[in-house]
């Protein structure tokens, strides 16, 4: 029977850990709707599968956009539809629920996820910050007096946030990360190819060749894509290289840059010299993307590293945080 569920509550992703026995589930946030009978068809990862492939009376939409909540009762089915597949849908018990949230959410958003919670079926909730969470999850003690500097970077946004003495010192989020990069492949593509192409196809080419920096030619990476052409509307496949990415993506890099030297210049001296010295810690998803930890030292000459299981180093905070609730109370939103 359980008792606590952590849940990263993610714009491309929810996943959902059980103390004990780790992540448990790993599935799109994504919710399949039929218009004409306003019925919820599909949720997760049965639900991404009809994207672009679906009727027009059915309608897959993302419950999160840009990191909150887009829809109130979308967002409450999914909610109830993970917590159950987690707890087991025979459970007697409502469990305790803590969630992760974008650095940059106010408190109207943070009353939005709890009461969506609460009606999906938790006992009580508890919210903490997704800086937070993926620094507990990347191991990092973030009692200690030392500043540590965090940048995690999801689907819908890039959190920066500089931790010391259990909480956060100063944070900035942006709205520019995985889903943002991925419309800007679309419309690179459709520029300079005249070729339409799906989210999924652009994610694919973001995860397969995509990079942060050029690489040299001989290195320059390739992949052939396909899609519908914008002048005879028939079907049509092209080759698609690294460098094309880097120049898709080249402003959503800048745009997080620019957040992370934000952050850099307003910190206190002290904590300044910690970061230089103790370095960037990057989670999330799409802070796996190739020479990312480059274009951050080449930027702001502050070394980054990628932590060790940067896509589930937010959930694994979460988890880690059920058990110690007392010990990041500082940090805690809760009903």
């Amino acid at each position: 029977m359980v008792r606590k569920i952590g849940i990263d509550l993610g714009t491309a992703n929810v996943l959902v850990t059980i103390p004990r026995k780790g992540v448990v589930i790993n599935e799109p946030s994504v919710v399949a709707v039929s218009e004409s009978e306003k019925k919820i068809l599909a949720i997760g990862a049965e639900a991404k599968e009809m994207i672009g492939k679906t009727p027009d009376d059915v309608v897959a939409y993302r419950a999160i956009k840009d990191g909150v909540i887009a829809d109130y009762k979308i967002t409450e089915a999914m909610l109830s539809y993970f917590i159950k597949k987690a707890s087991g849908n025979f459970s007697i018990f409502k469990p305790e629920v803590l969630i992760s949230v974008p650095a940059g959410i106010n408190s109207t958003e943070e009353r939005a996820v709890i009461e969506a919670a609460m009606k999906a079926g938790a006992k009580k909730v508890f919210i903490l910050k997704e800086p937070i969470l993926g620094a507990i999850g990347s191991g990092v003690d973030i009692s200690e007096s030392k500043g540590k500097m965090i940048v995690d970077i999801g689907g819908g946004t890039t959190d920066v946030a500089v931790i010391s003495l259990g909480g956060i010192v100063l944070a900035n989020s942006v709205k520019s990360a995985g889903d943002k990069m991925d419309k800007s492949i679309i419309d690179y593509v459709k520029k300079n190819y005249n070729l339409a192409i799906g989210d999924r196809t652009a994610e694919r080419i973001k995860i397969e060749i995509g990079s942060a920096m050029t690489f040299p030619a001989k290195e320059n990476l390739k992949i052939k894509i396909s899609g519908r052409d914008y002048i005879s509307e028939l079907p049509r496949t092209i080759e698609i290289s690294t460098n094309d990415v880097v120049k898709a993506i080249k402003k959503n890099l800048n745009e997080i840059m620019k957040a992370i030297k934000d952050v850099l210049a307003d910190i206190p001296p002290e904590l300044a010299s910690d970061v230089i010295e103790n370095g960037i810690i990057l989670t999330g998803g799409t802070s796996q993307l190739r020479k990312l930890t480059q274009l951050i030292k080449k930027e702001t000459g502050v070394e980054a590293f990628l932590t060790e299981d940067p896509l589930r180093a937010v959930v694994n905070g979460t988890g880690i945080a059920l058990k110690h609730l007392d010990k990041y109370k500082r940090s805690l939103v809760s009903k």
